[in-house]
């Protein structure tokens, strides 16, 4: 990947998600992790739960919804979870601010020790109006820094779209009866992303 298209990765993230500071709900961290599943298998020896069906995991604001969620654990209590499904869905309030943060993919791998959300296959991150679209996205839940990929393997026949990183960046008002502000980067024609679907 050339260096001009690894700035623009960092520039759309950058104008997407810097209107103003993005932490995530930072009461999260202190409160107890609560899942619920069809059935579940538990490995006490080596720390690892596998729950299955119609899977829900609520900590605070953070919800993550999937069809299979793998949880590891070390001595401190809940570390990892990897979800898996046919679009897994994460969502988490941010800090003193009445927004939340959605994202979608066909998997999702958290770590709390690294506050790291990883979604890969067809994901899709949303804060507000704004949306990003690539094939993997990384996204720490402290420091808001998001990294979004393209499919590098995806098939490239004649006369398709390549795969490539999508982002919609809508204007902020600033106040009631001022202009809002123009967006930097050009958007996406009206039309060519899909409402989200829950």
């Amino acid at each position: 990947m050339n260096l001009f298209k690894k700035s623009i990765f960092v520039s759309i993230g950058l104008l997407l998600f810097s209107a103003q500071p993005a932490l995530a709900e930072l009461a999260d961290r202190s409160k107890p992790v609560n899942l619920e599943a069809d059935s579940v298998t538990v490995d006490d020896l080596h720390k690892v739960s596998v729950y299955v069906g119609n899977v829900s995991l609520l900590q605070g604001t953070m919800v993550l919804r999937a069809d299979r969620i793998e949880v590891r654990q070390d001595g401190e209590g809940f570390s990892k979870a990897t979800a898996f499904g046919n679009q897994v869905y994460f969502r988490q309030k941010r800090d003193n601010v009445d927004e939340y943060v959605e994202g979608y993919a066909n998997r999702i791998d958290m770590d709390s020790k690294q506050n790291t959300v990883l979604l890969t296959g067809n994901a899709r991150l949303k804060k507000g109006a704004d949306e990003l679209r690539g094939n993997t996205m990384n996204y720490n839940t402290i420091t808001e820094f998001f990294e979004v990929k393209n499919d590098p393997n995806a098939v490239k026949t004649p006369g398709a779209t390549p795969s490539r990183v999508h982002a919609v960046i809508r204007p902020k008002l600033k106040g009631a009866g001022e202009a809002a502000q123009t967006p930097s980067l050009p958007l996406q024609p009206a039309g060519s992303l899909q409402p989200a679907r829950e």
